[in-house]
């Protein structure tokens, strides 16, 4: 007979425990399950996305680079984020302890802000690749890259320490009772954290990716104008591949628009940002499904990644010299 939720305590043992609501074992059942199938999911997809750039030298450019850093993120949500907030969910008690209640808020807020630095890095480098190739090969190489990224996530890291500074220091402040995580960001700085680390980038994806597209549709008009007088097809066919990178990415980039907004509705509403709220499991888990979005686009777009798929299921990166594989 299922237990149907009447109120016990968090820890039987604390008279100051907090209040649980004990769920059927039929519910609890199906949420785990959905919880361990979306995070096994995001972890394993992403996963492959690492492989995929890491190993086969032919993927070892400056997008991928960046792609390789976005996936990092989003396998840390799944491995991490996502358990820890579907037992806050499923428990209705944070049974971790202080000091994971001050982390992982922190951690949380740090992917948020590094997958958002990386979405402009991608805007900013199919700027560059569309609007200005010859500035493109010549400047973006994979070591500056590489260094700019590591500076990426030292800022996310510092940033957010000091966003979370409160929190990290005294995170039991506004817990009423033992079983309880909460974390409180006033209007004031999360006003702040809206514009400086949500709304400024969010502008300038969206006017870079408005100027690709009008310099992708400028392009595609030349293009059709020498098909039609020549029959020249080299350097349109290198123009195309942008272009398809250009336009996966962009997809990317709304889909990360979509799952990303509503998590500043209280913001925008004049409220303080609290895990408190009564919807604010929705807005997070809304936010988090991005994490397992992004490789499946790479899926349904780049034929590269399921080729890569394909290989790696197959051992066939074992082999010597697989590194060497032409999979673009």
């Amino acid at each position: 007979m299922d237990n149907t939720g009447g109120p016990r305590l968090c820890f039987p043992y604390l008279n100051s425990s907090c209040r649980r609501l004990l769920r059927p074992h039929s519910e609890s059942a199906l949420l785990y399950t959905l919880l361990a199938f979306i995070s096994l999911l995001t972890v394993t997809l992403n996963l492959l996305v690492i492989i995929a750039i890491s190993h086969f030298r032919q993927l070892h450019t400056p997008t991928n680079t960046l792609l390789l850093s976005l996936a990092v993120c989003d396998l840390v949500v799944g491995l991490l984020v996502m358990p820890i907030e579907g037992l806050r969910y499923i428990e209705t008690c944070w049974l971790l302890g202080s000091l994971m209640c001050a982390l992982t808020p922190y951690i949380s807020y740090c992917l948020l802000s590094a997958s958002l630095g990386n979405m402009v890095l991608i805007s900013i480098d199919r700027y560059l690749a569309i609007c200005d190739p010859l500035l493109y090969s010549s400047k973006i190489t994979q070591n500056r890259v590489k260094i700019i990224i590591c500076l990426l996530w030292a800022c996310s890291l510092v940033y957010n320490g000091c966003v979370l500074m409160g929190h990290l220091m005294w995170q039991n402040r506004f817990s009423s009772c033992h079983g309880e995580c909460v974390v409180i960001i006033s209007r004031i700085p999360s006003t702040l954290d809206l514009f400086f680390s949500f709304v400024g980038p969010c502008a300038v994806m969206v006017i870079l990716y408005m100027r690709v597209f009008v310099v992708v549709v400028s392009q595609v008009r030349v293009i059709r104008l020498q098909t039609a007088a020549t029959t020249v097809t080299a350097a349109p066919t290198a123009k195309k591949s942008e272009r398809k990178a250009a336009r996966t990415l962009g997809i990317v980039i709304a889909v990360f628009l979509m799952c990303y907004c509503p998590y500043y509705y209280p913001t925008l509403l004049g409220e303080d940002t609290s895990t408190s709220l009564s919807y604010y499991a929705i807005l997070s888990w809304i936010m988090l499904t991005n994490s397992c979005a992004n490789p499946l686009i790479y899926a349904l777009f780049y034929p590269w990644f399921r080729k890569a798929i394909k290989l790696i299921f197959t051992l066939a990166i074992l082999q010597p010299h697989s590194r060497e594989v032409k999979i673009l």
